[in-house]
């Protein structure tokens, strides 16, 4: 099989994926700020670097993850402590300390992790726990010359670092003053400085004490912390979505490189965002749904996982309610189908379609073709020239890295009398009696069996 190759924002090419360690990748991914639950657009970023870890694991290679909790608090305003703290607005507005809304979200969304199938990372650093491990960070920074200190707040000097901007091609005689915000610190030597430090304002609840006096980490130097802490000064991938190329991602090369004297990071992944209405969804627009919401619908999680595998990880995607339903319809009677084909004697046991694999993974390998790789998926379902067994062999090693639970159905049996039902439906059906077989549509439902109708015949799910 060959190596799985992917897009290095980096040097926007597609590249093969080398390990600096034979046969192991390290790998970082940027995870959630825990003051709501995570949206879908968030586990469509989450997804991609599952897909990345499940290529490369697929490929033979040991894969170590790591993904930060970001449980310290974005200000609303970056630059100055005077904008509020999500995090703190959140405990405001559910009368709880910051902890234990750090603590609640946290959970939420390894539950929300888990549903949508995402293999656990191997470790989950929450920023709170890694403050001493960046003022270290800070206090080099300081000491080599790359930062400076006003009034208890610590700035990178980005002027210090020659190739600022390499990643995003952000550079400094291209971004103007203000570029992030309505007016200019004038603590800074220059408008593109970023905290790396910050001095707490009056009546700040979450601070640590630190050399330069009370206050919190900036939100860059929190991963530079974890990820050298966790996976040390060469890390192979780090994942996340396009926004954050800058400047999370870019002030994160430019801190973390000029403490270790190298590049850190080979290979930099980013998503595109998820849309909704055309628009990106996000938590501050208002406009986004939690996994909750779908499954107050009446949708699976994993519905949306198929939906999102429709789309190129670098290309924007727009959700709708239709989409998504017409995932769930093509999940279960990919599953359905399954569970026919393991009643043939072989299922699991016999060799794959050796065609359809060798274009498949070639799918996989090439930028995590994922709709191409559908596509050959679709076509082998639909080849009745093929044995069952063989189709089943094929899907099963497909679902190693579609991650979409395929054989769920696989040893479920119907209530008594539904098969009955099913078999009439279908006589009612084929003589054109839609309304019988409708009423014994209903009848099935109640029972707790949704059919659904393929080219293939009917296929079913049991509700829970």
């Amino acid at each position: 099989m060959t190596m799985l190759e992917v897009t290095n924002t980096l040097t926007r090419a597609k590249e093969p994926v080398r390990p600096r360690t034979p046969g192991r990748v390290d790998m970082y991914t940027c995870g959630p700020t825990v003051y709501r639950n995570a949206h879908i657009g968030n586990l469509r970023t989450f997804l991609l670097a599952d897909l990345v870890r499940r290529a490369l694991e697929v490929g033979g290679i040991e894969v170590r993850q790591v993904q930060n909790i970001t449980d310290v608090g974005h200000m609303t305003n970056e630059e100055f402590d005077r904008g509020e703290d999500r995090m703190l607005v959140s405990a405001r507005l559910e009368d709880k300390s910051p902890a234990e809304i750090a603590e609640h979200y946290t959970g939420a969304f390894l539950e929300d992790a888990a549903a949508f199938n995402l293999q656990r990372a191997a470790a989950y650093p929450r920023a709170s726990d890694y403050v001493p491990q960046m003022q270290e960070l800070v206090a080099k920074l300081l000491e080599r010359g790359h930062a400076y200190e006003v009034d208890g707040t610590v700035y990178f000097a980005v002027q210090s670092f020659p190739g600022y901007g390499r990643l995003s091609r952000n550079t400094l005689d291209r971004l103007r003053a203000g570029h992030r915000q309505a007016e200019v610190d004038p603590r800074k030597r220059h408008h593109a400085d970023f905290a790396l430090w910050k001095a707490a304002g009056p009546g700040r609840i979450v601070k640590w004490p630190s050399p330069w006096g009370d206050g919190y980490p900036g939100w860059h130097i929190e991963c530079s912390a974890m990820a050298l802490t966790e996976l040390g000064e060469h890390i192979d991938i780090h994942t996340g979505g396009e926004d954050n190329v800058f400047p999370h991602h870019e002030d994160e090369i430019a801190q973390s490189e000029a403490v270790v004297g190298h590049q850190v990071v080979t290979t930099w992944v980013h998503g595109a965002h998820l849309l909704t209405e055309g628009r990106r969804m996000a938590k501050s627009a208002g406009n986004f749904y939690a996994l909750a919401d779908l499954v107050a619908r009446g949708h699976s999680p994993l519905a949306a996982r198929l939906l999102f595998l429709q789309a190129r990880y670098g290309n924007q995607f727009n959700f709708t309610w239709d989409t998504l339903a017409g995932a769930e319809r093509a999940l279960d009677r990919l599953r359905s189908r399954m569970a026919s084909w393991a009643k043939e004697p072989r299922a699991g046991q016999g060799p794959g379609c050796a065609g359809y694999e060798e274009r498949f993974w070639a799918a996989v390998n090439d930028n995590l073709d994922t709709p191409k790789a559908l596509a050959v998926l679709a076509e082998l379902e639909g080849d009745e020239s093929l044995p069952p067994s063989a189709r089943f062999a094929s899907l099963a090693a497909f679902d190693r890295v579609l991650g979409l639970d395929l054989a769920a159905q696989v040893g479920q049996t119907l209530p008594a009398g539904a098969e009955e039902l099913i078999a009439g439906r279908e006589r009612a059906r084929a003589a054109r009696d839609f309304a019988a077989a409708d009423r014994l549509r209903d009848q099935l439902a109640g029972m707790g069996v949704e059919v659904t109708d393929t080219r293939a015949g009917p296929s079913w799910r049991l509700r829970s």
